[in-house]
């Protein structure tokens, strides 16, 4: 294909992977009043706790509630419409990969996609407990209002952060199996990964919760030892094979 056709098969592409969003987007919008009650379970939570003058979701212009309900939209839109534009961007890309690449693409993502998926299940057991330790921080006698955007920022990047953590082992496979890092390298590196690993799930948990804590600690560790057993796994059936001789 000449430069202009492939310009022309992308356009196509992120055309249809735009009508997948917005059709992902619109039935997302319809069940944002649903997705609105989880996001604000914790903050009633802690009004029941300390009075509900004492905490709020607190929506400062017109067009606030829209806002919320769109940036919501957005995310669950993305979701919905994954298989479209994923299909849409290996439909893309699969012609110019050979054979190995191929199956190397769909078995990243065919482990990426679950790994990602628990990631953000984990992250939404861990959000009410962090809402509930923050709000135990302000004085007596205050009240605290959560403005409607940096809440949904806060939920928004610790789900994103904690899901993309768990899909870290992936990248590490991957860049072994690229002959970037030998997995006797991962496996040599492991306290520096343990003392990361304690150190986010530390700072992802709440300081009193410990069972938390330690449980996202210790499944992340479990994912950073078995790409390192899979690594060291490649390592060894690479060495067995037999070396390229030069063509006469």
């Amino acid at each position: 294909m000449s430069l202009a056709q492939h310009l022309r098969e992308l356009r196509k592409r992120l055309m249809i992977a735009a009508a997948g969003l917005v059709l992902g987007m619109i039935v997302a919008f319809i069940i944002t009043e649903p997705v609105i009650d989880l996001l604000t379970l914790p903050i009633e939570q802690v009004a029941a706790a300390h009075g509900q003058s004492y905490v709020r979701l607190n929506f400062d212009t017109v067009t606030s509630g829209f806002d919320l309900r769109m940036r919501i939209a957005f995310a669950i839109g993305l979701l919905l419409s994954a298989p479209v534009w994923l299909w849409q961007l290996w439909a893309f890309i699969m012609p110019g990969l050979t054979r190995k690449e191929v199956r190397y693409t769909v078995g990243f993502v065919a482990a990426a996609i679950p790994l990602f998926a628990g990631g953000l299940y984990v992250g939404w057991l861990i959000m009410p407990h962090m809402v509930e330790l923050m709000a135990s921080f302000v004085p007596n006698g205050m009240a605290q209002f959560y403005k409607y955007d940096t809440y949904y920022d806060f939920v928004f990047k610790l789900l994103l952060v904690v899901g993309v953590s768990f899909v870290t082992p992936v990248f590490l496979i991957a860049l072994n199996l690229a002959g970037i890092m030998t997995g006797r390298t991962i496996v040599k590196g492991w306290r520096v990964a343990i003392i990361i690993i304690v150190v986010f799930a530390a700072a992802a948990t709440p300081a009193m919760d410990i069972t938390s804590m330690l449980l996202l600690a210790g499944i992340l560790c479990i994912l950073y030892f078995a790409a390192a057993g899979l690594s060291l796994l490649f390592d060894r059936r690479r060495a067995k094979r037999p070396p390229v001789g030069p063509i006469a």
